[in-house]
């Protein structure tokens, strides 16, 4: 009986995404009763075992031990709309540049609802998100992004790159400007209204509320589909439906999240369009961070034009990796890719810190392993083609680091 519920409600999902591909103007009037209990039960295992609770202390293990009575209660505070969400628990992780990154960790009930938003979300814009959008989407990966930005960059018509940086993205989403993006799509006025609770739902940090009147918390389950559907219309689609237009050569547009990379083959039109990039994200309450944002000179014809002058070719930084002219052994124009200096310094870090606090706390025998997923999650992120000297760099700084905080553990340096 509970996978035939489950089953309709998945169905019903299934069927809203065949309907928005077909009618990129259908708008969607009644949403909000696919919230009910076996598809929130369903939400609720897809949860992230043991990551930290929230500001009620409630973990995914002791909700799990009355779910069917904590789901009820739930989806009856839903449909009589008297479900709040609680305010988001504010943690900061560092940042490569010394500042620190602030993270929101809603409560357990608070993912489950926010699961399945997500879910009706995607199965509605998903279908009208374009091609060179990867980030926090079903079946994308920031691989593919850098493959799709290897075929345009080869392809020989790409003579100039804008690198462009929101500056503070996820704390600067306007509520209202959000609204009216998913207007676009949905008209029920509870899921709506469900949704602008969580954006106003405030933030307790420290033991101290504060309300949120603009940005999306990062951390939560919702925001980074909610940042997506913001960065379409206020991007992407005004990028496709405005700017090539008007264009005389080719440019294309790649995005991950709120990282974003535009090729183009004209370089005064690469300038207008920065300017005019500029204009179009302060509609939107956003801005550009100028200290990370240029016009650089990129392709086949700018690293010929860097070799006959006995010059190097500029570089650009593009979801972790640093891209430069690189040459083939047939002494052809190829993209070059290696871990970039700012990533390669923030995971050193990391695994500094790790090692030195991790060292006391268990056995060797125990934390070896872990160390040994990290490597490994390391090496698949990067694991690019012709990033080997980075990785291998990575591998004997990480060795020095391992014998330097085991070694002090003991007057005697028996570990070599």
């Amino acid at each position: 009986m509970i996978m035939k519920l489950v089953s309709k409600t998945l169905k019903a999902i299934l069927i809203i995404a065949l309907k928005s591909k077909e009618d990129p103007k259908c708008k969607f009037t009644s949403l909000a009763h696919l919230l009910n209990e076996e598809f929130l039960k369903e939400c609720f295992r897809e949860l992230k075992k043991g990551k930290s609770p929230g500001i009620d202390g409630v973990t995914i293990g002791k909700y799990a031990k009355k779910l069917d009575k904590n789901i009820a209660d739930l989806v009856a505070r839903l449909k009589a709309k008297r479900y709040k969400p609680q305010p988001v628990l504010r943690v900061y992780i560092p940042k490569p540049s010394g500042d620190k990154r602030p993270l929101g960790i809603p409560a357990v009930e608070d993912k489950i609802v926010q699961m399945a938003l997500k879910k009706i979300l995607e199965s509605i814009f998903e279908q009208d998100f374009i091609d060179t959008s990867y980030g926090f989407r079903p079946n994308r990966s920031c691989h593919d992004a850098l493959k799709k930005l290897d075929k345009i960059l080869m392809n020989g018509l790409v003579n100039f790159v804008v690198d462009m940086d929101i500056s503070k993205f996820f704390d600067t989403v306007d509520h209202k400007k959000l609204m009216e993006c998913l207007k676009q799509r949905i008209v029920d006025p509870s899921l709506l209204q469900l949704i602008g609770r969580f954006l106003k739902s405030g933030i307790m940090e420290e033991g101290k509320y504060s309300e949120t009147e603009m940005g999306t918390p990062q951390g939560g389950i919702l925001s980074p589909v909610l940042a997506n559907v913001y960065l379409h219309y206020a991007l992407d689609r005004w990028f496709e439906d405005v700017v090539k237009p008007q264009l005389t050569g080719y440019a294309q547009l790649i995005r991950y999240a709120d990282d974003f990379i535009v090729c183009f083959e004209n370089g005064v039109e690469a300038r207008v369009f920065g300017d005019d990039l500029r204009r179009r994200l302060n509609e939107f309450g956003l801005t550009i961070s100028e200290e990370k944002s240029e016009i650089i000179e990129f392709g086949r014809r700018a690293c010929n034009k860097a070799k006959w002058e006995g010059k190097k070719c500029e570089t650009f930084d593009f979801i972790g990796f640093t891209h430069f002219c690189d040459i083939s052994q047939r002494g052809k124009f190829k993209l070059g890719r290696k871990t970039s200096c700012k990533k390669f310094r923030q995971k050193m870090a990391e695994m500094n810190i790790w090692l030195k606090r991790i060292r006391d706390l268990v056995e060797l025998k125990i934390w070896w392993k872990v160390l040994g997923l990290k490597l490994l999650g390391h090496y698949r992120y990067y694991g690019m083609s012709g990033n080997f000297r980075m990785l291998q760099n990575f591998y004997h700084q990480v060795v020095r680091f391992i014998f330097k905080w085991v070694n002090r553990r003991s007057q005697r340096k028996n570990y070599n």
